[in-house]
């Protein structure tokens, strides 16, 4: 199902298959009534992928997923596009930074925000075979490839992209090829950093988060997202409560996007490789 976006979220391609396309529903300008239409579906028995841009899956459509999806504990799953300051151009009203405060809460909805195409691939593979509702957040840019095909994506679980000793490195999505970069800035500077995918946000890899933030001290995050409710609130909860470290919450603070580049946006809201490590070297400091 998709909502009149169907060129830009490429769910079109699906839509023209001879084989698919009467499995293919475009509802046009109607976002509440396709996911409310998606959880009617799924209650006859059958799968249902709904997918739109982040704002609109997300924000305009809240009290359906709420509702209608997360309290049937319906068999939907909701694709969101073009999420975060990664959309560019279309600016602040596109730019979607509050997905993940908004929808950690909901009770049943398992949330994957993939790393790149692969673990994307896999990702849409297990929402499809297991039960119930699965929100997965893409990007409109393209992700650096991180994965080969014989990863194994599992939900629940962190993966370590790089070990280190001296704080771990923790980010989701395109704020994974900052993270990478970071530590050959740290490198330079003789600190070892850990670099981990976090793309299972819930269920969330807890005693990852401890071992790392055990082995290393200190706890840096980093997400194209608000510092509220997301990936860094995510961590902050469980290390708070289980093993406080000094840690750092990245991401954009109490604004709204603008209109630019992706890059020239990372750079204007301090999303950059550069930044990530003066901000690891800081609390390699508090240690």
């Amino acid at each position: 199902m998709d909502a009149d976006l169907a060129k830009s979220t490429k769910t079109l391609t699906f839509g023209k298959d001879e084989e698919l396309k009467e499995r293919f529903l475009d509802m046009g300008l109607s976002e509440q009534d396709m996911i409310s239409t998606a959880a009617g579906i799924s209650l006859t028995g059958k799968t249902v992928f709904a997918s739109s841009f982040c704002v609109f899956l997300t924000g305009r459509v809240y009290d359906q997923v709420r509702q209608s999806v997360c309290y049937n504990n319906a068999n939907v799953k909701l694709v969101a596009t073009h999420s975060g300051l990664g959309v560019g151009e279309d600016g602040a009203t596109h730019q979607m930074l509050e997905d993940l405060s908004l929808m950690r809460p909901l009770p049943n909805l398992r949330i994957i925000a993939p790393a790149d195409a692969t673990e994307t691939a896999q990702a849409i593979e297990l929402a499809a075979a297991e039960e119930g509702p699965f929100y997965i957040r893409l990007t409109r840019s393209d992700l650096l490839k991180i994965y080969q095909e014989d990863y194994k994506f599992e939900l629940g679980k962190f993966s370590i992209l790089r070990p280190g000793k001296d704080v771990a490195i923790l980010a989701i999505g395109a704020m994974l090829e900052k993270a990478l970069k970071a530590t050959e800035i740290l490198e330079g500077q003789g600190v070892s950093a850990e670099v981990v995918n976090c793309s299972s946000i819930k269920p969330l890899d807890k005693e990852t988060i401890l071992e790392v933030a055990g082995k290393t001290g200190a706890v840096l995050t980093i997400e194209d997202h608000s510092v509220y409710g997301g990936l860094g609130g995510a961590v902050s909860e469980v290390l708070s409560q289980h093993l406080p470290r000094p840690m750092k919450i990245m991401g954009v603070d109490n604004r709204f996007g603008r209109s630019g580049t992706p890059e020239e946006l990372y750079n204007h809201y301090g999303l950059t490789a550069e930044r990530v490590a003066h901000e690891a070297s800081e609390l390699v400091n508090r240690k």
